[in-house]
């Protein structure tokens, strides 16, 4: 790894020196300073253009502005601000988009969803997965949403193997502005943001800052959420530089809503929740929690001349926290060895305490008819996993003993080189190739405590294609290749067990159409995976349920868009997705309670898992005047696959979905105005469960299915009021 990391420090700085070199030879030359001002300040930073896609790439991407994201942001979790972008399926643990919450697109899960903030990785480095939870109202931060689907361009952190979502936060703000909101609404839910900036200070500072306090008691029975968080950006402004020093946090405090409801009880308990129930009085009231995640950006931005741009910035993510279950009937020598073999009821804390840090950097050169970007990042994630049982204190066992204790250290080191070429007027080629490498070392397993692993992955990640414009048509076409390591789970196995490399070939094929006011396309894909790792139900010698390599399976599809200025008060605007998601063949292992052991059932061309073929969104907006207007939107998911059988008996039922939110602006006086904001989601109050799982065992002679879902709320109200000062 430290050779590689000399390589990074090298490719920067002989980067840097062209750029240098080039910067003197061109002393000369009359650039004058308000031109490197104006660029440096009112472009997007070059972090995240780096790794984003520009209108002209040939890929699957959608944009979401500030004003789009404002006038949705109430005060639920990010992914039900884009669940209205082709292809998205959104779910939350307490029934109401507060709390825990998940997101697929084109029915990968977030564990293969790359997600940066301002170009630095989010991703959970072990698990893979995105937990907006442990960022509470970040999307008030944020000055726009890019979503790429399918592998995209290249970019830093965990690999994209489905889509990537990259937000910035990082944004010029000439003038001071002063913003609150509050928001009420269904459940006891509320939520408080104060906004406010500086403005440009002696024509070089600006400082923005955000507090925001949101709870909830959740449509789940105790789902309860209590998350606060802060965000604090300063920046200086040269006339070709920038430097800005991020930080901010978010703590969570949720009751446990993780396990579901049995399929059993969906018609007569539907909020029922088993967290806390193996307390036999009452449900355990600290079934919680608990986390706190920390960032520290710091980003350097230099525009040389007309032609070099040069980025970098260094990073750390701090994160701490543990969550509380109550145990009843355990067996005390099962957490320490030398205690008494004796039964009892106890409650055990399991730690994360971790540091992921590294830097990004990208250098960029534009001249005619060519762009070059070159870029890259490494990364350290340094986890420590242990357990504690805070409130034992007997036996002669000390309170908050470790009763396991193990480390987790993941290296991930990229470097790539995008060109862009304008072949002619109309056509331009795309070309990005990727290097990635990642090496794994982990110390012990909860229930493995002697597993070591020691695993390294070399990863090359081509992507080309080609984007055809005239002046109301655009065409392109793509073909990109991806990997992807295992997660932490998937290494918990015997040494004779451990997973491979996962590897993604997308082929893109769209074009998008604009005919005065009506704008329409289509994009077609096909995404072929090798070694797809999915859940079979086989146990593995230490006796974990953990994904296993498939050979072949494919997610092919065809995603519609349109946008239709009707008149000058109604647009309409929507999106569907028609899809196969399939895998060719594979053996599912069932639990045999009659003999012990595993059945093997052999199936083929099976749906993938949670992936519905299709999925549809519309928007009707009507500006009823200058003052108000009313929104409309509506959502279908087709029936999703609870696992990969394609068995009717384990399933999703299909949903569709209607909203309501209108926006009245109670008053706009000079540099202040204030809007009121009513939201009605889920009007008709339909009763539906976007997720799920499934487990099945063979007893009596019989194969037992017990299926549990995550329903949603029916229909639920929120009001927010917004007051601004500009």
């Amino acid at each position: 790894m430290t050779k590689l990391l000399g390589t990074l420090a090298s490719i920067f700085i002989l980067a840097t020196g062209m750029a240098q070199t080039n910067a003197l030879s061109n002393l000369k030359k009359k650039d004058s300073a308000q031109y490197f001002s104006d660029s440096i300040r009112n472009l997007p930073p070059l972090e995240v253009r780096s790794v984003r896609a520009s209108e002209n790439s040939p890929f699957a991407l959608t944009n979401v502005n500030k004003a789009a994201i404002q006038q949705i942001n109430y005060g639920q979790d990010l992914p039900f601000l884009i669940q209205n972008t082709p292809s998205v399926i959104v779910n939350s643990d307490a029934g109401t988009g507060v709390g825990y919450t998940g997101i697929r697109i084109r029915g990968t899960d977030g564990t293969r969803i790359n997600v940066t903030l301002n170009g630095i990785p989010y991703n959970d480095a072990e698990s893979m997965i995105t937990y907006f939870v442990d960022l509470p109202d970040f999307s008030s931060s944020l000055n726009s949403i890019q979503i790429q689907r399918g592998v995209g361009t290249s970019t830093n952190g965990a690999g994209a193997f489905g889509a990537t979502i990259n937000l910035a936060t990082n944004d010029y703000h000439p003038e001071k502005y002063f913003s609150l909101q509050s928001s009420a609404g269904s459940f006891n839910t509320f939520k408080n943001t104060l906004q406010l900036g500086t403005g440009l200070l002696n024509n070089h500072f600006t400082i923005d800052g955000r507090v925001s306090n949101i709870t909830s008691d959740g449509y789940i029975d105790r789902a309860a959420s209590n998350l606060k968080s802060f965000y604090v950006s300063s920046t200086y402004w040269g006339n070709q530089s920038s430097l800005r020093f991020n930080v901010f946090s978010g703590w969570e405090k949720t009751y446990q809503a993780w396990y579901g409801v049995p399929e059993e009880l969906l018609a007569t308990q539907r909020t029922y929740n088993p967290a806390g129930m193996e307390k036999m009085d009452a449900p355990y009231a600290n079934q919680t929690d608990n986390y706190q995640q920390t960032h520290y950006q710091l980003f350097y931005n230099k525009t040389i001349n007309t032609n070099w741009q040069w980025s970098t910035a260094v990073f750390l993510t701090r994160g701490k926290g543990y969550y509380e279950e109550y145990k009843g009937g355990a067996v005390l020598s099962d957490y320490i060895e030398t205690a008494p073999t004796k039964t009892l009821d106890l409650v055990r804390r399991k730690w994360l305490d971790n540091h992921f840090y590294g830097q990004i950097g990208s250098l960029v050169y534009e001249e005619g008819k060519n762009k070059f970007t070159i870029g890259g990042a490494w990364n350290t994630y340094d986890g420590l996993h242990y357990g504690q049982l805070p409130y034992l204190n007997s036996f002669g066992i000390t309170p908050n003993l470790n009763y396991y204790f193990n480390n987790a250290i993941k290296n991930d080191f990229n470097t790539y080189v995008k060109w862009n070429h304008q072949l002619t007027p109309q056509l331009s080629s795309f070309v990005d190739v990727q290097y990635r490498k990642v090496t794994h070392n982990m110390y012990g397993f909860d229930h493995n405590p002697d597993l070591i692993v020691k695993r390294d992955f070399d990863f090359l990640n081509p992507k080309a294609g080609l984007f055809y414009k005239t002046a109301q048509t655009s065409f392109y076409a793509s073909i990109a290749v991806a990997h992807k390591e295992p997660n932490r789970d998937d290494f918990e196995a015997a040494k004779n067990q451990q997973p491979k490399q996962e590897i993604m070939t997308d082929m893109e094929l769209g074009f998008k159409n604009k005919q005065g006011p009506f704008e329409w396309g289509a994009n077609v894909y096909f995404m072929n995976y090798k070694d797809q790792l999915v859940l079979t139900g086989k146990i593995n010698d230490i006796g974990a349920y953990t994904r296993t390599n498939v050979p072949n399976s494919h997610r092919a599809g065809i995603e519609l868009e349109e946008n239709w200025k009707i008149n000058a008060f109604i647009t309409s605007a929507g999106n569907i997705t028609f899809s196969q998601n399939k895998i060719d063949a594979f053996t599912e292992y069932v639990d045999d309670y009659d003999y012990g052991g595993q059945l093997a059932i052999t199936h083929k061309n099976t749906d993938i898992t949670l992936s519905p073929n299709l999925t549809a969104a519309h928007l009707l907006n009507f500006q009823l005047n200058k003052k108000w207007q009313l929104n409309f939107t509506s959502k279908f998911v087709s029936k999703q696959y609870l696992d990969n059988t394609q068995n009717d008996t384990r399933v999703l039922k299909a949903y569709f979905l209607q909203d309501i939110n209108t926006s009245y602006t109670l008053f706009t006086k000079q540099k202040w105005n204030a809007q009121l904001q009513l939201f009605v989601n889920n009007i008709f109050n339909k009763l539906y469960e976007p997720n799920g799982f499934t487990y099945s065992y063979l007893s009596g002679g019989e194969i037992t299915t017990s299926n549990n879902y995550y329903p949603m709320a029916g229909t639920n109200f929120w009001i927010s009021l917004k007051i601004n000062r500009k």
